[in-house]
């Protein structure tokens, strides 16, 4: 494979890494990138993440994913392009997955698809933006045999 993603997980979440990493190459490959394009997915505690979501979205909660693109891409490239990292909220997403009826390890990767979707532009401001956003997460949750229920779900949920 062309890209290479990192999965780091420092407190050994029981996680699928191997469906986590396919989850991010799927939403890699549907894109035009440069060939060895990097990133890394790491699962962190709610604490981890509230501090983050509070630093750089100023919300004082934990969430379930956040994702920090790198610096634009240049134009010649003599390593590989770094794309940034997705930060997933590991228990925030097992209550949510419970909450929701879906296994853990679709929500998972889930996350990391919506992360990397980010990290390649995609948003969730405006009403077209999100109909895009959601429709590609579908796609190629499909493609990794997951019910696209999960992202009606979740979307739902981000509605409340």
């Amino acid at each position: 494979m062309p890209f290479h993603v990192h999965i780091q997980n420092d407190h050994q979440f029981p996680a699928d890494d191997h469906l986590l990493r396919r989850a991010a190459l799927h939403a890699l490959a549907v894109h035009d990138l440069p060939e060895d394009a990097e990133l890394t997915v790491a699962l962190l505690t709610d604490e981890a993440m509230r501090t983050l979501n509070r630093q750089h979205r100023g919300v004082d909660a934990p969430t379930d994913v956040l994702s920090f693109p790198a610096d634009a891409l240049p134009e010649e490239v003599e390593e590989a392009p770094y794309l940034g990292d997705v930060l997933i909220g590991y228990a925030y997403v097992e209550a949510q997955s419970a909450r929701e009826g879906f296994p853990l390890a679709e929500s998972l990767a889930l996350m990391v698809v919506h992360g990397v979707l980010h990290l390649l532009g995609y948003d969730h401001d405006t009403p077209s933006h999100r109909a895009e956003m959601w429709q590609t997460q579908a796609e190629i949750l499909n493609q990794l045999g997951i019910r696209p229920e999960i992202v009606l779900a979740y979307e739902q949920e981000e509605d409340e």
